[in-house]
């Protein structure tokens, strides 16, 4: 019986696991439903706030856990899944009582690339 060979489009399927940079763009466009208004719009707000709180958490007020529930929630939001991965580790030190400075030091390097991409792809806009 001869072999039957065909020649098929060969379309990348969508990922399993969040995407390698700062931002997985796939899932901010699915949060924004594809407005790309609204990409920009969400993602200068998130550079401008999680600027604000990783500022105030450099001085680990009481209510820093708090602060780092809401940027881990924020990031989730945009993709952003380092900078929620590293707030949620801020979050469990704080509420074990560790020593929050390398969860601390680890999101603001997250925040810090986040924001250098945010900043990409806004000006590429």
């Amino acid at each position: 019986m001869p072999l039957h060979v065909e020649r098929i489009e060969w379309t990348q399927s969508p990922p399993l696991a969040p995407g390698d940079g700062p931002i997985d763009l796939d899932h901010l466009q699915r949060m924004t439903l594809g407005d790309a208004a609204l990409e920009r719009e969400v993602l200068a707000m998130f550079a401008t706030q999680s600027a604000r709180i990783l500022g105030e958490l450099a001085a680990l007020p009481a209510e820093a856990g708090q602060h780092a529930h809401t940027l881990k929630g924020s990031a989730r939001a945009i993709g952003a899944f380092a900078v929620a991965d590293a707030a949620a580790g801020l979050e469990t030190a704080l509420s074990a009582g560790s020593d929050p400075s390398q969860p601390l030091a680890a999101l603001g390097a997250a925040i810090a690339e986040t924001r250098a991409a945010i900043e990409l792809i806004l000006r590429r806009s």
